[in-house]
């Protein structure tokens, strides 16, 4: 998993009036949790265009004043208006300390299913896993190879060497729909071989005696 760089100030206080002059100066006022004590600090808000508004999922190598720690990100908040970005918080790692995160879905090789005409749904985008921050992928890779219509890829089918998947074992990740064009298709395939199998029925039947 790659690492982005922040750089981060101290916070020399912590209030609501502290908070608000630092967004009037694009800075996010931010804290770091998870290790012996918490960091209150703020980082400018063009700053997480890296961390936040990419797809990608990465490490942090925070940088407060010269203080280094590594994190990951925790919580994002926005302005449910203006979107901006209010407050982040972020999560320290410690060796040998499991950590949760919301890891990309990714499906990989080419379904049957698809084509012969049906769609591929990707239900989740994002899985919530549990493990090692040395054990997570950049991405959970779901191959498709061997997926038909109709059939369809669970939680508790995915098994990857370190990590503990939360969300609910029954839930779909991935599945391939049947679409109308595909049902058209089949019915068009079925009618010909059942007007087939008709005479051939009908002479295979013994004739009534009179």
């Amino acid at each position: 998993m790659k690492s982005v760089s922040i750089s981060g100030s101290p916070r020399a206080n912590v209030g609501k009036t502290d908070a608000t002059a630092l967004r009037n100066a694009k800075r996010v006022p931010c804290v770091l949790y998870g290790g012996k004590e918490q960091v209150h600090f703020s980082v400018l808000e063009a700053d997480f265009k890296d961390l936040i508004y990419t797809p990608h999922v990465n490490t942090v190598d925070l940088d407060v004043d010269g203080k280094k720690f590594k994190a990951i990100l925790q919580e994002a908040q926005f302005h449910s208006v203006k979107d901006n970005l209010l407050h982040v918080d972020f999560l320290e790692i410690i060796a040998g300390k499991p950590v949760t995160m919301s890891i990309p879905v990714k499906t990989t090789g080419t379904s049957p299913g698809v084509r012969n005409g049906g769609k591929l749904n990707k239900k989740l985008k994002t899985l919530k896993v549990k493990g090692l921050v040395e054990k997570m992928p950049d991405t959970i890779d779901i191959a498709i190879n061997n997926l038909e219509i109709g059939d369809l890829v669970r939680v508790s089918d995915l098994k990857f060497d370190g990590l503990t998947f939360l969300n609910a074992a029954n839930v779909t990740v991935v599945n391939v729909q049947v679409t109308r064009a595909a049902a058209v298709e089949e019915t068009k395939t079925a009618a010909p071989a059942a007007a087939a199998a008709t005479p051939a029925a009908a002479a295979a039947k013994p004739a009534a005696k009179k």
